[in-house]
């Protein structure tokens, strides 16, 4: 993955693994989580402006960007436990908490562990709310997924679908609407020519979802935190 943020990336270990992240500004804390096989960049449009009057902070998720992909828990749980950890560390008690897609599942499982942390819930295009789930995501848990992205992202093969990716991501008028995320979608295959990566996504999404859709949702437990503020935002321009 290339690291051509506009904000510094700083590291801190936790648990014997490092965590990379971005952060920014004073203020109450806004933690901002990223979706499935992407990071912190996908929140570099808005960090400057929330942390003019915030502490702005946005990790790489665990198998994700530039922190570490090792044999671990890549649970919802496991990943709640996570920023708990990462803020515990960065010395902040509380934060309201934003997740973008698999970072909004986060949020909430976040938010539902660690109500004495969570300020509010904001939820961006997220998951968790519902069985559905896009059939490009299904494929990462059946069997022969991780041999066949090993081979669609040798070099050569991964610069071609990367280029058409980015080429197709430029097309504008009534087509907008499908193409704009080629060029995330182009830097996701990108990330994919590291087996540690692939590893990780796999392993994740198998801890969420099976051929019927989200295994894991918030709407049997959202009575749990009634009282906590939440935010949902939704439709064709939440990425």
């Amino acid at each position: 993955m290339t690291t051509d943020a506009p904000h510094e990336i700083r590291y801190v270990t936790i648990h014997g693994k490092k965590r990379a992240y971005v952060m920014a500004g004073q203020g109450p804390v806004v933690l901002l989580l990223h979706g499935l096989a992407c990071d912190h960049r996908t929140w570099t449009p808005v960090i400057d402006a929330l942390a003019e009057n915030h502490t702005v902070i946005a990790p790489d998720l665990l198998g994700h960007g530039l922190s570490d992909k090792p044999r671990a828990d890549y649970t919802l749980g496991g990943y709640a436990n996570g920023m708990r950890d990462l803020l515990t560390v960065l010395g902040f008690d509380k934060a309201t908490v934003v997740g973008h897609s698999f970072g909004g599942g986060v949020a909430m499982q976040f938010g539902y562990q660690f109500p004495e942390r969570c300020e509010r819930v904001m939820l961006v295009g997220s998951g968790g709310l519902g069985p559905e789930v896009t059939p490009f995501i299904k494929l990462i848990q059946a069997p022969g997924w991780g041999a066949a992205a090993a081979v669609l992202t040798l070099p050569g093969i991964r610069h071609l679908e990367t280029a058409g990716l980015r080429a197709l991501s430029l097309v504008g008028g009534p087509l907008r609407p499908y193409t704009r995320d080629l060029g995330e979608i182009a830097g996701i295959v990108e990330s994919w020519k590291d087996r540690r990566t692939r590893f990780a996504i796999r392993h994740l999404v198998r801890a969420v979802i099976d051929w019927r859709g989200q295994i894991v949702t918030m709407s049997d437990r959202a009575y749990l935190t009634e009282e906590m503020p939440l935010a949902v935002v939704w439709g064709p321009r939440t990425r």
